[in-house]
């Protein structure tokens, strides 16, 4: 089933849910990982940003989710850097790549550019803690941890699915 369906769409930022990519072999005859792009932001001809959820190979329940920007060089969308949001295989693989995966991802084209992303974790447990990126000069900065809110930048967020559902069945006394 080859279908894109549209999460949110703004002037600057486009957060889409694509297909699974195709099964491939790896560098040792293995099957590849699969791989689902779960968000974007292209910000002008400065920056593009994607998230991109990889499906472990040791269980098939997990997912690391890599954080990718590319720059325009004549024309072309180049990878400047990447990294991994979280620890290797420390997501849900369905939550991922499901609806209301994308609690938040804040971009913004300044130099350094602070990038903000929150995942849905479950259903049930709701969207992670927000962890901060910087790109300083197209690479992404070795200390995270200072980054900041992004002011007038593409904010998406509001993905996740514990608020509704607290907010639509309180607790019973």
């Amino acid at each position: 089933m080859a279908s894109t369906a549209t999460v949110l769409a703004t002037a600057a930022a486009v957060l889409t849910m694509a297909p699974p990519a195709a099964d491939a072999v790896g560098p040792q005859g293995g099957k590849a990982a699969e791989k689902r792009q779960i968000a974007s932001s292209v910000l002008g001809e400065d920056f593009k940003f994607t998230l991109t959820a990889l499906r472990s190979t040791t269980d098939p329940l997990r997912a690391s989710v890599r954080l990718k920007v590319f720059v325009l060089r004549d024309g072309v969308w180049s990878l400047s850097d990447q990294v991994l949001v979280g620890q290797p295989d420390s997501w849900f693989w369905f939550p991922l790549t499901g609806r209301g995966a994308i609690c938040e991802f804040s971009t913004a084209s300044t130099n350094p550019a602070p990038i903000m992303v929150s995942l849905l974790i479950t259903p049930s447990i709701g969207c992670s803690p927000t962890e901060n990126f910087e790109l300083r000069d197209g690479k992404f900065s070795a200390e995270p941890s200072r980054a900041h809110k992004p002011r007038g930048a593409v904010s998406a967020g509001g993905g996740g699915m514990a608020e509704s559902v607290a907010a639509r069945f309180p607790p019973t006394r």
